[in-house]
């Protein structure tokens, strides 16, 4: 156990599975979602289905945590004991979260703060966290699991399709993805998140085979000879296909220490619509 006593807390986009939260003992801070007649607290008041079902009859949008509401867990994380306080991130290049946390966290009396700009999203940043939870189990001091996890920010990789680029655009979270026009030939783009954490196109397949094929021969690159490492695959109603993207998966990389499977949180649907397929990678050694 480390004697330095960290807490850490992820924002709900970074969709760190439910099992590890709860092993870790990692607290959350929800992003929202807006919809004409009300605002729904991301996973805790709103389920991803829920927000497919209505995407016909409204496209919502999504904001920030409410500043009470950081507030409020920063407190509470004091008052569980805690002195210091890592927290992980949705990239900075698509969402204002990580700044609203460090301006709110650097305010903060009582607790060193310290916010990781993941450069990526979803599980590519749930990844992260999962490390960051177990270097602290490991009795990591703060300033060196810091500067560990920022060495180690770019031994990782967030991969996803979309059925459409719609909502990516309805969003404007389109970043450097450039539309496709061809949807005639089933041109699938697979998007990830540059150095500075904004989308950009790494490929495009005809076909959503296709594609699925194209994420497993990044995963297979990406890896390369590394000994150890991690993978997940996250989908937004598309499961049986994440199902066959995670047997690829093992098929191809049978050595990695683990291939998470889950869900993308009602916020992400906001803008990626139905149909999406992600994947991350996290290279350790």
């Amino acid at each position: 156990m480390n004697a330095e006593k960290i807490a850490l807390l992820v924002d709900s986009g970074t969709d760190v599975p439910q099992e590890v939260m709860d092993r870790y003992g990692i607290y959350m801070i929800p992003l929202q979602i807006i919809y004409k007649e009300r605002t729904y607290t991301d996973k805790l008041e709103i389920s991803p289905e829920e927000v497919y079902r209505r995407l016909e009859e409204e496209v919502p949008s999504t904001s920030l945590p409410d500043g009470a509401q950081i507030q409020a867990i920063l407190e509470q994380i004091k008052a569980d004991g805690y002195e210091k306080l890592l927290i992980v991130t949705i990239s900075s290049g698509l969402s204002g979260t990580y700044n609203v946390l460090r301006l709110i966290g650097q305010d903060v009396e009582g607790l060193a703060v310290h916010v990781l700009d993941t450069k990526s999203i979803g599980i590519g940043a749930g990844l992260q966290a999962i490390r960051a939870a177990e270097l602290i189990d490991s009795g990591l001091t703060f300033e060196a699991l810091i500067a560990q996890l920022d060495k180690e920010i770019v031994q990782n990789k967030v991969l996803f399709n979309v059925a459409t680029l719609e909502y990516l655009q309805k969003g404007g979270r389109i970043g450097l993805v450039t539309s496709i026009i061809g949807t005639a030939l089933k041109l699938n783009p697979t998007i990830s998140c540059n150095e500075e954490g904004v989308y950009h196109t790494v490929a495009k397949s005809r076909g959503r085979k296709r594609s699925i094929d194209k994420l497993v021969e990044i995963a297979v690159e990406f890896v390369g000879n590394h000994e150890e490492f991690r993978l997940a695959v996250a989908q937004g109603d598309a499961y049986e296909e994440g199902l066959q993207l995670k047997a690829k998966l093992e098929e191809r990389l049978p050595n990695a220490k683990e291939i998470l499977f889950g869900t993308i949180s009602p916020a992400l649907v906001v803008h990626t619509g139905p149909g999406l397929l992600g994947m991350g990678i996290q290279v350790i050694r």
